[in-house]
């Protein structure tokens, strides 16, 4: 193999996985439909569920996993931006949609009113706690019964949608993580969520929590010479929305005690329709900075030590775990043993093994973990290892494949 096929690798597995779950009458597909009924609502809930293309249900493995709220129109969007980053810059995670097609500003409204910009507003709302606890108590549990996710969780919402997610880092911020609130409507109900923002950010603790929050471009409904620069000045309705989103910012931002790691973003391009996809990608990134890949360049060098390459992997084995608080994979498997055989090819057989120790301490139940070992024996011409690690990967996999490898091997052992 090249000494580029690691980089060749990052920048082209995404790609290759679409390639290898795809069916032929699709070219793309997100979601699969599943519902549950809610005591707490008195209605059916639909929902749509992607589960990486890497789980394989044999397998005892389980992910981080992200809610959005308007799921059926955000899932497709968050699918795209997640299967382009995730290894690198985000982990692989079951993504929840949580149709909110009826009842939409029932669901996601925080508190009831008659009246909006001095209109009769008649529309069912402020229905956001009951909404929370069906979150908290019935498709949080539902979907830990019967997917493979983690409690490490993330909230996604735009507009109504972000109000509901501000309200829920505000009222139980202890069922999320990650909160990523996209141009919120913080102008609902007289900026009733920002006046509680002001207790809360001043006494309450947030340490371990995360909020991205965005603002699109249009700060007035007419007035284009309205800019970030000259918008807190102008007190009229036409520029509530947009002013209700910076004062919270600079709520958080003046917040001595609230310890909570905050990124805001001005997309002065884009229009309150426009924003999802640009902070899906950018929140995403950002809620899960810590996840990205060091010293990338180190694994590319056939001349870094393994004994260095060890010590990076334990570094960000033990970093994953200090945030995700439970023991995570540092890699891909696929990254590992990719490694594994580049090492191998380059003539350094004792990294080569490290790398494929590693794949299988961290994915146990694989059984291409095992084979590769294998293989790493077989070239060493220690046919009696090669042997006993196939018969695990044939113990994983029952395949013809694995079992023709061990009657090639035993031939070899007698």
């Amino acid at each position: 193999m090249s000494k580029n096929l690691l980089l060749t690798f990052l920048l082209f597995l995404p790609y290759l996985v679409q390639a290898q779950t795809s069916e032929e009458s699709y070219l793309y597909k997100a979601g699969k439909a599943d519902s549950l009924y809610s005591e707490i609502l008195k209605e059916q809930r639909l929902i749509y569920v992607e589960v990486p293309a890497s789980f394989a249900e044999n397998e005892d493995r389980k992910y981080p996993v992200l809610y959005v709220v308007d799921g059926d129109v955000f899932l497709p969007a968050l699918s795209v931006v997640h299967s382009y980053y995730w290894g690198g810059f985000m982990p692989e995670m079951v993504i929840i949609g949580i149709s909110n097609s009826k009842n939409r500003t029932r669901d996601l409204t925080t508190s009831n009113i008659t009246t909006k910009y001095g209109m009769p507003f008649n529309e069912e709302n402020g229905g956001a706690a009951q909404f929370h606890k069906f979150l908290e108590e019935e498709l949080i549990p539902y979907v830990e019964n019967n997917y493979p996710v983690t409690t490490y969780r993330t909230l996604a919402g735009h507009s109504y949608g972000g109000l509901f997610t501000i309200y829920s880092l505000l009222n139980h911020a202890s069922a999320f993580e990650n909160y990523l609130a996209i141009d919120p409507s913080l102008d609902w109900d007289d900026q009733k969520l920002i006046k509680q923002a002001k207790s809360s950010f001043s006494t309450q603790d947030f340490t371990g929590k995360s909020l991205y929050m965005s603002l699109a471009g249009q700060l007035h409904r007419q007035n284009p010479e309205i800019t970030i620069d000259n918008v807190m000045e102008d007190k009229s309705d036409f520029t509530l929305f947009a002013r209700s989103n910076i004062e919270f910012k600079n709520i958080i931002e003046e917040s001595e005690k609230s310890q909570m790691q905050f990124h805001w973003e001005f997309f002065k391009d884009d229009l309150h329709g426009t924003i999802p996809l640009p902070s899906f990608r950018n929140g995403l990134i950002a809620l899960f900075e810590w996840f990205q890949m060091e010293h990338t360049n180190k694994f590319n060098s056939p001349s870094t030590p393994t004994a260095e390459i060890i010590d990076i992997i334990s570094y960000r084995a033990k970093k994953l775990e200090d945030h995700f608080k439970y023991k995570a994979p540092p890699y891909p498997e696929e990254l590992l043993n990719v490694l594994g055989y580049m090492s191998m090819d380059m003539e350094q057989p004792k990294k080569s093994k490290m790398f494929f120790e590693t794949a299988i301490e961290f994915y146990p139940a694989s059984a291409n973990a095992y084979d590769s070992m294998a293989e790493y024996f077989e070239k060493q011409q220690d046919y009696t290892n090669a042997l006993k690690f196939v018969e695990k990967a044939f113990e994983i996999s029952g395949s013809d494949y694995h079992k023709e490898r061990m009657e090639k091997l035993k031939t070899k052992t007698n």
